[in-house]
């Protein structure tokens, strides 16, 4: 099964299985850019701050603020949502989200 992410509308959707798999200790999360690439990093921990990973639905899809970072990404306001896989970078502790790539 191929977990996904989807960036759309200054948003990023993390289906429940996506999170329960990779991101279910964390209540917070950092986008971090390397080399062009996105990564999504999850935080623990009452003092870890970072974005919060609001649940959405009670499917329970979590959804994640970041309009900036995905302009940034060429996802405007209007522009369609679109998916993304996600790998998770044992080296990073994060996941790579393939494909979201900061263009600026």
């Amino acid at each position: 099964m191929s977990l996904t992410v989807r960036a759309g509308n200054g948003r990023l959707l993390i289906p429940r299985a996506t999170y329960d798999q990779h991101l279910a200790a964390a209540a917070t999360a950092a986008l971090l850019v390397r080399e062009g690439r996105v990564l999504l990093v999850p935080l623990t921990g009452p003092m870890a701050g970072g974005l919060l990973l609001k649940q959405r639905n009670l499917a329970g899809d979590r959804v994640l603020l970041a309009p900036d970072l995905l302009v940034r990404c060429g996802h405007g306001d209007g522009d369609p949502a679109r998916d993304y896989r996600v790998h998770w970078s044992p080296d990073e502790g994060a996941l790579w989200i393939e494909g979201l790539i900061v263009t600026d």
